[in-house]
C-alpha cells in the first residue's frame, strides 16, 4: 500500500468512527444518562463499582477505574470514587486461575468484594466472555445490580444484565473506540451528579 493508499485508508477509518459516534449517541444517548443515574446512585448511597473485562476491554476497565477514583476533568477537585478494575490484580488473577480455572477469575472476585448495593459493570465486545458470564450470576446472587458495556449484538451477557450499553457494530477497534467514550461520558456525569 502507497502513501496515498494510507492516506485515504485513514480518511475512511475515521469517517466511518464518525458515522458510528453519532449512531451511538442516537440511539444510547437516554441509556447512558439513565445509567450514569444510577452509577450516581449507587455511589450516593455507599455501593462501589466493579469492572470486569479482558484484552482490551481489561484497559478500559483499568481506564474507568482509574477516572472514578482520582478525577475525569480537572474542572471537579472532587472525593475519590470507589472503583475497582478486577482485572488490576494480577496475583489474584493468577492464583483464581491457577485454582478454579479462568472462567471463574472474575466470579471469585465478585464473591469476595461485592456487596449488596453494589454495581458489577462488564465490558465486552462481545458479550459471550465466559469468565464475565459467571461473574454477572455470582453478582446476581449477591444482591448487586449488573450492567454491561458491550458491542456487537450484546451475546450472552445482553440478557443477564439489567442494564445494557451495546454498541452496534461488528468491528472490535470501533467498540472499543465507542466504549471509552460512553466510559467518559459515564464518569462525567458521575461526578457532575456527585459533586
Amino acid at each position: 500500500m502507497n502513501q496515498n493508499e494510507k492516506l485515504a485508508r485513514l480518511v475512511k477509518l475515521a469517517e466511518e468512527s464518525a458515522i458510528l459516534r453519532k449512531a451511538v449517541v442516537e440511539q444510547l444517548g437516554k441509556p447512558l444518562l439513565d445509567m450514569a443515574a444510577i452509577i450516581s446512585g449507587v455511589i450516593g448511597a455507599g455501593g462501589k463499582l466493579l469492572i470486569a473485562g479482558n484484552g482490551g476491554s481489561a484497559a478500559d476497565a483499568s481506564h474507568f477505574a482509574g477516572e472514578m477514583i482520582v478525577r475525569l476533568t480537572a474542572e471537579h477537585n472532587r472525593r475519590s470514587l470507589p472503583a475497582i478494575a478486577l482485572a488490576a490484580d494480577v496475583a489474584v488473577l493468577t492464583a483464581a486461575a491457577n485454582d478454579y480455572g479462568f472462567k471463574n477469575v472474575f466470579a471469585r472476585q465478585v464473591e469476595g468484594l461485592g456487596n449488596k448495593g453494589d454495581m458489577l459493570m462488564v465490558i465486552s465486545t462481545s458479550g459471550n466472555s465466559a469468565n464475565l458470564i459467571n461473574a454477572v450470576k455470582v453478582a446476581r446472587q449477591q444482591g448487586l445490580l449488573t450492567a454491561g458495556l458491550l458491542g456487537g449484538t450484546g451475546g450472552k451477557l445482553a440478557s443477564m444484565v439489567e442494564r445494557t450499553l451495546i454498541v452496534p457494530h461488528p468491528s472490535t477497534q470501533r467498540i472499543q473506540e465507542e466504549h471509552s467514550f460512553l466510559i467518559h461520558v459515564l464518569v462525567e456525569h458521575v461526578e457532575s451528579d456527585l459533586i
